[in-house]
This record gives structure tokens, sequence and C-alpha cells, in this order.
């Protein structure tokens, strides 16, 4: 359960990072379009309500649910700082691989 709320997690603070011009220059190397960058910012933002959603769904309530999506929060987060600098790409391939199959596994 908590592999999928941090794989949720992971690939909205990815797809918030590209949504910036800077990341998503080094990433991808060119300008994004603004729409593009407005969508990697939507997309980010409904990956987190999902993980958010999926762990207090799974877990007992808010309460233990919260708690699971903060873990979350902040394993991904680390994750992403670490590997951003340093493995740009894995990072980018890992948002992916999280993105297509996060919600795959959280709906079976």
């Amino acid at each position: 359960m908590m592999l999928i709320v941090g794989w949720l997690c992971y690939s909205g603070f990815a797809g918030l990072c590209l949504g910036m011009d800077r990341h998503y220059r080094d990433l991808i190397g060119r300008a994004p379009q603004a729409r593009v960058c407005w969508a990697l910012r939507l997309l980010g933002a409904l990956l987190l309500a999902g993980g958010l959603w999926r762990a207090v769904v799974m877990a007992d309530g808010w309460s233990m649910g919260l708690l699971h999506w903060c873990a979350g929060l902040m394993g991904s987060g680390v994750l992403l700082v670490f590997l951003l600098p340093y493995r740009p790409r894995a990072a980018l391939g890992l948002a992916a691989v999280g993105t297509v199959l996060a919600p795959l596994v959280a709906v079976f």
C-alpha cells in the first residue's frame, strides 16, 4: 500500500518539478510551452491528490491515511531531491514508471 502512495507522490512531485521552466529545460532540452507547463502542474497536483485518496482509502481513515500520505511525501521528496542533480534521466524514468504503474496497481 505504501509503495503505491509513494509512487503517486513521487510522480506528482516530478510533474510539479517538470512544470517549472528551468527543470523542464534541463531534463527535456528545450523551453516548454505555457500549456505544457500548466498541464504538468495539473497532472502533478492530481497525482498528489490521488496519493492522498489512496492512503485514506487503504488505511483505517483520515488519521492513519494522512500519516501514510505524509510519509509517502517525505520519502518521495527525498528520493527526487537526491536523484535530480546526479541522475536526472533516472529520476524522469522512475516518474514515468510510477505514473503508469501506480494507478494500475491501485485499481487492482
